[in-house]
């Protein structure tokens, strides 16, 4: 064998040739370049008008913004500043509005000197809202998730401490009920029952007991009023809000429109759709101005709190019909699988459908929180001063009166750093769960 090896075969490699680098045409730049935006005549058309228009943007936008003036009191002594450095007909930006009511567009009239409690809010939201984004966050830490928002509402609005301690009782107290209720009673009256339970004990003992409770042992902060809210606090505090309470809210009426319960699927359904037949800017009147009309004479009920139930209503709407498209693009198969496994309603639901309608839902509920958000600026026409409103109030003063882009720029990069960053949230969610190819 190895004679006839030898006379066939002349030459055998005993060792491996050195890998080289490809060439200059199959690698680097140069072959994304060529790919991407020379590939044919018509993309290198595309590419030279592309280039030049952008060119034509950065030519005139780079010099403004980069060569604005920062140090300045008014808008008359910016281009003072302006004329003697520069031309007087040179653009710059006056970005000295921004170095002086960066706080007011920020904060609103919120107290200078406790500026300290909405920066330690949001630390605490960032520190709170991990263990829900990420899995890798210790799950013992979402105690702090759940106590989070009685105190963060402490820090926003400061008063006596017990108030968000007896809301949240109510809380434990439906936890309480359904967990004792529904196995004499049954899952839905269970359901109904932690629900109207804690209703009736916030509209009747909650505020007396914290009342009694802070009279004991007084543990109070300084009040800060909601009309001294505003700026991009305001818009965080109604986004993040009506954000957080529309998701739950929104999957119980997508449950609801796809029950076989008469009353509760037509209830779901007349929600839904009068609340998405109208206006965010309708609703947001009927908050300020038509629901006094409805509550009992004397009734103090802050403007803040109807706008945010008002945009968690109209949110909510929107988000069930998103998760409704996710429900609907389950397969049968898995309604039945949850069945053949003896699961209950609830448990098939918790364990087997809501989360793969979910993580099929995320893109549309990522879009309407993204929208929401945005939405919050529509509170300037209800009297409630955000980061339009005020800039309308800065721009009214004499020291900046005929200042716009400036005000515009640091208010649309504010929104669009909390946009981006829920956006990019969907993209790294998205891939974490998907499945399909592994």
């Amino acid at each position: 064998m190895s004679d006839t090896h030898a006379q066939t075969v002349p030459f055998v490699r005993d060792t491996m040739v050195e890998e080289q680098e490809p060439p200059l045409s199959q690698s680097g730049a140069y072959k994304w370049t060529r790919e991407n935006l020379f590939s044919t005549p018509l993309n290198i058309i595309l590419t030279v008008v592309s280039l030049f228009v952008i060119w034509l943007v950065l030519s005139h936008t780079l010099p403004w913004a980069v060569l604005g003036i920062w140090d300045a009191d008014s808008l008359a002594q910016c281009r003072e500043i302006r004329d003697e450095i520069y031309s007087p007909d040179a653009s710059v930006a006056c970005w000295a509005v921004i170095a002086e009511r960066w706080n007011q567009l920020l904060f609103g009239f919120y107290p200078p000197e406790l500026y300290w409690r909405p920066v330690l809010a949001f630390v605490l939201f960032l520190a709170a809202i991990a263990p829900v984004l990420f899995a890798s966050v210790p799950r013992k830490a979402l105690w702090f998730s759940a106590a989070a928002p009685f105190v963060l509402y402490w820090l926003l609005w400061g008063g006596s401490l017990w108030g968000p301690i007896a809301v949240a009782a109510g809380f434990a107290l439906g936890a309480a009920v359904m967990r004792f209720a529904t196995p004499a009673l049954g899952a839905l009256a269970g359901v109904l029952l932690a629900i109207l339970v804690p209703l009736l004990y916030w509209f009747t003992l909650s505020a007396p007991l914290a009342g009694a409770l802070n009279a004991v042992i007084p543990l109070e902060l300084v009040d800060v009023r909601s009309n001294d809210m505003g700026g991009f606090m305001l818009a965080m505090i109604i986004g993040i809000s009506g954000i957080a309470l529309s998701l739950p809210l929104g999957i119980v009426l997508a449950l609801g429109r796809q029950s076989d319960l008469f009353i509760i699927n037509k209830c779901s359904v007349i929600f839904i759709e009068v609340i998405r037949g109208v206006p965010l800017i309708v609703w947001l009147f009927t908050a300020s101005l038509l629901l006094n009309y409805f509550l009992p004479p004397g009734t103090n009920f802050d403007l803040m709190l109807r706008v945010i139930i008002m945009v968690t209503l109209f949110s909510s709407a929107y988000i069930a019909e998103v998760v409704r498209g996710g429900l609907a693009a389950l397969p049968k198969g898995q309604y039945e699988a949850a069945d053949a496994l003896g699961l209950d309603y609830w448990k098939s639901m918790r364990l087997i459908i809501l989360p793969q309608a979910l993580k099929i839902s995320i893109p549309g509920i990522v879009n309407t929180f993204i929208g929401l958000f945005k939405d919050t600026t529509l509170v300037v026409f209800i009297g409630l001063l955000d980061p339009i409103g005020l800039s309308n109030a800065i721009r009214a003063s004499t020291d900046w009166n005929g200042i716009y882009w400036e005000l515009f720029v640091f208010i649309g990069l504010c929104f669009f750093i909390f946009c981006f960053s829920m956006g990019r949230y969907s993209l790294f969610l998205e891939k974490k769960l998907r499945r399909e190819h592994r």
